[in-house]
């Protein structure tokens, strides 16, 4: 049975204990980025594989000048094996081109002369070896590359294809569906006649991806106690996530559903506001359901405390490191539970709380970078803070100034 009203830390620890990493599957290089790598990456080849030129040039043998052929050929890269060079010879060679055997060095273009078409003249001293990429210089087959749950980066699948690997062994995505609850909202337009617009359909799947989730889909179920049991019962993702409908009131009907499914609840409430009645399950079929608050702060309290360390457990991935910073203003703490507030970091080491931050409220969230965690009975100016920070994509958000934050409500709270 589950222990309710978890303190903060202790609920974040058993959502990070709730479950291992998914399977390994193989997936084409493509596929794999976002990825963890399932197991150490070693290359299958010499990288190069062969000495190659650095440098448009001259591939030269011994100190010049050098004869060039008669028939004016060159290597190019990509055109197999060019004939041996003895001492005193060069021919004409391009970037990344098979060097010659016998071949002592590469004359850049911009360093050599050639007179009468037939001789060639260095402007400057040339070194053994100089421009040649020799054969197994960055690494050689067998060496271990990067470790296992290394993350796949675009450089990641750069360096799996140059060392030969056409698709990696790699820990999925966790997959999360997400179930909207409440017949109050509007998925579009203005609120009118006691209804109001649905923000957190919009907003949690692009932050579950930020997370590394898959999204599988986000659905609006309404409060329908039989509509939820039945996308429960059919949902094949490793992870559901419900809005709403996790307290205790007449159209409540997560803690119900749970109960009549035989779900093992993990986590059921935790001391923090706003998000209090947040919890963690473990359906029948093994997978895993975080029900969220249906107020958008609060939501984003439980898709913080519980969500993110369940999908970092089930990819494989580390506890992410906690940050602190100092905050610059007083912040007002709940007599026991802990207070989750939005925050702005700066370059100094400190950050600034943000007003705005009531559990139905969007607005200083969406000038935030982080939350601040505030232990019970608040804390003073100056005083330490741990930080929950926002995964986001560096190309959706730029640095921003405080003339920003200003306009968007910052302030202490």
């Amino acid at each position: 049975m589950a222990e309710t009203h978890l303190s903060w830390a202790a609920a974040r620890a058993a959502a990070s204990r709730a479950a291992r990493p998914l399977e390994p599957t193989v997936r084409p290089l493509g596929d794999a980025l976002g990825h963890l790598l399932a197991a150490r990456l070693t290359a299958l080849t010499d990288l190069p594989s062969f000495d190659t030129s650095a440098m448009d040039g001259w591939a030269v043998a011994g100190p010049g000048p050098w004869r060039l052929p008669k028939d004016g050929g060159g290597v190019l890269a990509g055109h197999g094996d060019a004939g041996p060079l003895a001492d005193g010879e060069a021919v004409p060679i391009a970037t990344g081109a098979r060097v010659p055997p016998g071949a002592t060095a590469v004359l850049r273009s911009e360093h050599g002369t050639v007179r009468m078409d037939e001789e060639l003249y260095a402007s400057r001293h040339l070194t053994q070896g100089q421009d040649i990429r020799p054969k197994g210089q960055e690494c050689q087959a067998g060496d271990v590359l990067l470790p296992a749950g290394t993350l796949v980066t675009p450089a990641v699948v750069g360096l799996a294809a140059a060392a030969g690997y056409d698709q990696l062994r790699v820990v999925p995505r966790p997959r999360v569906e997400v179930l909207v609850l409440g017949d109050e909202l509007l998925r579009e337009g203005l609120p009118h006649d006691g209804l109001i617009r649905d923000a957190l359909g919009p907003m949690l799947a692009p932050w579950l991806r930020a997370l590394g989730a898959e999204v599988a889909q986000t659905r609006c179920l309404g409060d329908d106690e039989t509509a939820l049991r039945a996308a429960l019962e059919a949902s094949d993702a490793d992870v559901v996530l419900t809005t709403g409908g996790t307290a205790a009131g007449p159209v409540d009907h997560v803690h119900p559903t749970l109960r009549r499914l035989g779900a093992e609840l993990l986590v059921d409430g935790v001391a923090v506001r706003p998000g209090h009645p947040m919890l963690l399950a473990r359906l029948a079929s093994g997978r895993h359901l975080v029900g969220l608050p249906g107020n958008p702060l609060a939501a984003v309290a439980g898709l913080l405390t519980l969500a993110e360390p369940l999908l970092r457990a089930l990819a494989g991935r580390p506890s992410a490191r906690p940050v602190a910073a100092r905050l610059t203003e007083p912040v007002a703490g709940h007599p026991t539970d802990t207070r989750l507030v939005p925050v702005v970091r700066r370059g100094d080491g400190t950050a600034r709380p943000l007003s705005f931050h009531g559990p139905a409220m969007l607005r200083g969230l969406a000038a935030a970078d982080a939350l601040a965690v505030i232990p019970p009975g608040g804390t003073v100016r100056g005083g330490e803070a741990l930080l929950l920070t926002f995964a986001r994509h560096a190309e959706w958000y730029a640095e921003r100034h405080d003339e920003w934050h200003e306009a968007a409500g910052g302030g202490a709270p």
